[in-house]
């Protein structure tokens, strides 16, 4: 039987991309702990269509 838990799912978007202008969006979904991490979770991560590692945040 699953636990519920603290664990929710949340997207994360590139910041670079939507500044850009250009076409479509780079999103990743993970997951986080709402205990330990309650603010807007940040991390680094591969935006293919600029071909390069950029910031990604979550959004709601």
């Amino acid at each position: 039987m699953a636990k519920k838990g603290n664990r929710v799912q949340v997207i994360l978007e590139c910041t670079e991309h939507k500044e850009s202008g250009m076409y479509g969006m780079s999103r990743y979904i993970t997951t986080k702990n709402k205990k330990n991490t309650p603010n807007r979770m940040e991390r680094k991560k591969y935006n293919p269509i600029l071909k390069k590692v950029t910031i990604h945040r979550e959004i709601k």
